[in-house]
């Protein structure tokens, strides 16, 4: 089958960063589907495992999580599908990925593709819809369908993948007033069509920020990007009892300040799930099922911004590129081999 993927680790200008080859098809396990991957979108993650993870001495790492395609085959205790089927999924994080005609993966992080949906502005949803709705309901614990609660929701980096989805899914499911953070024309127009009530500049102290819109705190803080820049800013705006969650890795990271406040600070790995099998791991198929759900029926609209063509190589890496350069505005995606 033909793949995309390398074989040592390194910046993305290297001539051999990423690669076409062909590999063997994979055969599904006993919980797998094996999918013919139609459309595939590129996350941070796929950055920062190509820039530093080595694949075995030897071996090939294909990348890529975010998939649309149909399933062909089935393991013989998969319940949820069957061939023929059109899904759409996030993958796991210790498995080969999804830059690669044929895929195997667990039908308990796989949903029902969206009807409504072209193969690539479908694979542009699953990795963050999953990282957004986990990390707002399961890990802030925000009220889920209580449109009457009131309180503040700050969406740090609210342009990118993660947070496109976050600002949806809190308009449409909570009763939060969302403000979002962007600095250029073309990403505070973006987050208000995602649905911000609200947006900040980042790239100021964000609580004079929040103070010059009237807001005095937020209750709930999600922070996708620069968390330890932003920590002193956040000290300050968090409301009491308040509850910061996190996406992205900064190198340390001190709690501390925040104890005055009695504030919970959450992560949100959404790879957690299938990393450790978790018993709740079906959650990601239910979640999926209800993004589905919400797009065919018009209330949460794909963050594709770009389909820049076929998936090989060359495509890959110019979206690596993007993200690397922080140009990123939605999601980018690539379609058919």
């Amino acid at each position: 089958m033909k793949t995309v993927g390398y074989y040592a680790p390194g910046p993305i200008d290297r001539p051999d960063s990423l690669v076409d080859m062909e590999l063997p098809a994979p055969t599904p396990g006993q919980h797998d589907l094996l999918v013919r991957v139609k459309a595939v979108s590129v996350n941070p993650i796929d950055t920062k495992v190509r820039a530093s993870a080595a694949p075995a001495q030897g071996e090939a790492r294909v990348l890529g999580w975010d998939a649309a395609g149909v399933v062909e085959a089935v393991g013989d205790q998969v319940t949820l599908f069957r061939p023929g089927d059109e899904v759409f999924y996030a993958g796991a994080l210790k498995r080969p990925g999804t830059n690669a005609e044929l895929h195997a993966v667990d039908e308990r992080i796989v949903g029902p593709k969206p009807r409504s949906l072209d193969w690539d502005a479908a694979a542009a949803l699953p990795l963050t819809a999953v990282t957004a709705w986990e990390l707002l309901f399961d890990r802030m614990r925000a009220p889920y369908g209580e449109k009457t609660t009131g309180g503040v929701l700050l969406v740090i980096g609210g342009a990118g993948g993660v947070g496109s989805i976050l600002i949806q899914l809190a308009r449409l499911l909570t009763g939060l007033t969302v403000i979002a953070t962007a600095s250029r024309p073309e990403t505070i127009e973006w987050v208000r069509t995602m649905g911000a009530h609200h947006v900040i500049n980042h790239r100021k102290a964000l609580n004079e920020e929040l103070k010059a819109i009237g807001v005095g705190q937020a209750d709930y803080v999600a922070s996708l990007t620069a968390s330890d820049r932003h920590l002193p800013a956040i000290v300050e705006l968090i409301a009491p009892e308040g509850v910061m969650g996190l996406i992205d890795d900064p190198t340390t990271f001190d709690i501390m300040p925040l104890k005055r406040k009695s504030v919970t600070v959450c992560w949100e790995l959404m790879y957690t799930r299938s990393m450790f099998e978790t018993p709740d791991m079906v959650a990601q198929h239910r979640i999926l099922e209800e993004v589905s759900a919400l797009v065919d029926s018009g209330l949460l609209r794909t963050t594709m911004t770009r389909s820049e063509g076929p998936i090989n190589a060359a495509n890959l890496k110019k979206l690596h590129a993007i993200l690397e350069r922080g140009e990123a505005i939605g999601k980018a995606v690539l379609a058919g081999f």
